[in-house]
């Protein structure tokens, strides 16, 4: 029964993220800590494993129709894939099953989803403003030219600490940190890149996680049996479905779950 409980679980994220493109992060790490008790360093190695592996097919797509931006790409990874590393050195030397740790990582959690639940409503707000049409070569080499050359290695780093720490931050927080580096840039192509950014990052903290022993494998794979056919029906009727309220509610949800791991 828990072994469906798991397929589901990762089935109702992997489909909220197909209608959103919120990060399963999000909504994954406090549903295993609070649904099923698992510890927060194993729910968090474990769910970026998970992130990895369902954002990949998406990258893959999102490149074969030519949206992703590689040079913001790779520029975002030049500070979140180091960031990342240190921080999972950094749980590795603290002790990560530590008390202390665990209380750290719950509080950091705490506070990266009222981020998330924040970025999710300003998203819901103001991302369908945001125009997606298709723009010239010479518009689209402007738009991708961020405010200032260090910045995006500035908030890929900030982000590759947080998303290390607490597996949130790749997905809504992500978007709004690009929609801000680069303003000009269509929603569709913003969207496109920070998934494509988010597998390394996600990939190396994962294997990070691994490599200290706080991945739990079987669960991952119970995980990706749900979120995989998930995904795929939530790309599906998202054009089908009215995306402002579906922010709105998940930001409150995100909301709630934030404050109840801070009262931990």
């Amino acid at each position: 029964m828990t072994d469906l409980a798991f397929i589901l679980s990762g089935f109702f994220v992997g489909f909220v993220v197909g209608l959103t493109g919120v990060g399963g992060g999000s909504l994954m790490t406090p549903i295993l800590i609070f649904g099923f008790g698992i510890k927060p360093i194993l729910a968090v190695g474990t769910d970026l494993l998970f992130a990895a592996f369902t954002k990949l097919g998406g990258t893959v797509n999102l490149a074969l129709a030519r949206r992703v931006d590689w040079k913001i790409v790779g520029t975002l990874s030049l500070g979140s894939v180091p960031a990342a590393l240190l921080t999972v050195a950094a749980l590795h030397y603290a002790g990560a099953a530590q008390e202390s740790v665990q209380k750290v990582m719950t509080t950091t959690l705490g506070f990266a989803l009222l981020l998330t639940a924040a970025a999710t409503l300003y998203k819901a707000i103001k991302g369908t403003q945001t125009t997606q049409k298709e723009i010239s070569a010479e518009q689209l080499a402007e738009a991708t030219k961020p405010r200032h050359p260090a910045l995006p290695i500035i908030f890929g780093a900030l982000i590759g600490v947080l998303v290390s720490l607490t597996s949130v931050g790749a997905g809504a927080i992500g978007v709004t940190a690009l929609m801000l580096l680069y303003p000009a840039l269509p929603l569709n192509r913003i969207v496109a890149a920070d998934v494509a950014y988010a597998v390394p990052l996600t990939l190396v903290a994962g294997l990070g996680h691994a490599s200290i022993g706080s991945v739990d494998w079987p669960l991952l794979a119970k995980l990706l049996a749900g979120s995989l056919p998930g995904i795929w029906l939530g790309t599906k009727l998202g054009n089908h479905v009215p995306d402002r309220a579906i922010r709105s509610i998940l930001s409150l949800l995100l909301a709630y779950a934030g404050f109840k791991l801070l009262a931990i």
